[in-house]
């Protein structure tokens, strides 16, 4: 499975809940909760389980909007994450004004509006199968998944989740819409070759990629679910502030890297598509093509 570390998660977590802000007004969790409480016993806890959870930026996105009691089990392959994942929490519980009580693989927030129980684990997520938790929950969430599984494991996600009457979540998922401006003449050789590398087997099976919303749209809508998507692009703007200077110049990285990776004998230009793109970033705007997805029975 492919890592990401939680550097480059606390680096991409601000542009991640401006883009989910703006997806919001077209996704209405608010309405979502009610209807998934509707059928609960008065005063029982909405089960959420957030696929891939990294350091919990879910939970922090998406517990406000769902407000009231809840109960998240988070499930991770990678250790490091989930051992930072309580830190990252009683951080953001504590500045939310909530009260935090921690113990072992778990967790109570406890706030005016907000009262969450919190569990999380290793998981292998690769082997749906042994993900136990799908059966309880209520609504699964994930966060930059989608685009890196296989059309079989995406499938069979919808299948488990029909089969447990959950709703779904599925936020920040690719689709191949890369804008930079000003635009550069290697720009669409670059992208050629990135997207195609978002292709490749992630763990899963060769990745869907861009095309992973459409197919989940598609599964999810002939398993009986209705399906409502909405933009919640990256704005990454190099006159603003560093954060987003830290980000194009981490983006710049990394498209360079994987496009070499792909194709090497594009090598020459796509270094020097990257230097000429690191001498510029003050003066960089890139538009990160993202699609939100929230579907329910």
């Amino acid at each position: 499975m492919s890592g990401f570390d939680a550097g480059w998660l606390a680096l991409r977590e601000p542009f991640d809940l401006a883009a989910r802000a703006a997806s919001a007004p077209l996704l209405d969790w608010p309405a979502l909760a009610a209807r998934l409480r509707s059928g609960l016993d008065a005063g029982a806890a909405l089960h959420v389980l957030d696929l891939g959870c990294g350091t919990g930026a879910s939970l922090r996105a998406l517990a406000p909007r769902l407000g009231g009691r809840q109960h998240w089990r988070l499930l991770d392959h990678d250790p490091a994450l989930l051992a930072a994942l309580p830190q990252a929490l009683s951080s953001w519980a504590v500045a939310q004004g909530c009260c935090v009580a921690t113990g072992g693989e778990g967790m109570a927030i406890d706030g005016e509006h907000l009262q969450l129980t919190v569990a999380w684990q290793r998981a292998d997520l690769a082997d749906l199968a042994g993900v136990a938790a799908i059966d309880g929950a209520q609504l699964v969430t994930a966060s930059a998944l989608l685009d890196l599984v296989s059309t079989a494991w995406l499938e069979a996600l919808v299948a488990r989740c029909r089969a447990a009457g959950a709703a779904v979540g599925w936020s920040l998922s690719v689709d191949d819409r890369l804008q930079w401006q000003l635009a550069d003449g290697a720009d669409a050789l670059v992208h050629a070759h990135f997207r195609a590398h978002q292709r490749r087997d992630k763990g899963f099976g060769p990745a869907l990629g861009g095309g992973a919303v459409a197919e989940a749209a598609r599964f999810l809508q002939r398993a009986g679910y209705r399906v409502v998507t909405a933009p919640s692009d990256w704005q990454v703007d190099g006159e603003r502030s560093r954060a987003d200077l830290a980000m194009l110049r981490e983006m710049v990285e990394g498209m360079a890297a994987a496009a070499v990776e792909q194709a090497p004998e594009a090598a020459s230009a796509v270094q020097a598509w990257r230097q000429r793109r690191q001498a510029r970033l003050a003066s960089t705007r890139l538009q990160v093509g993202h699609t939100d997805l929230l579907a329910w029975l």
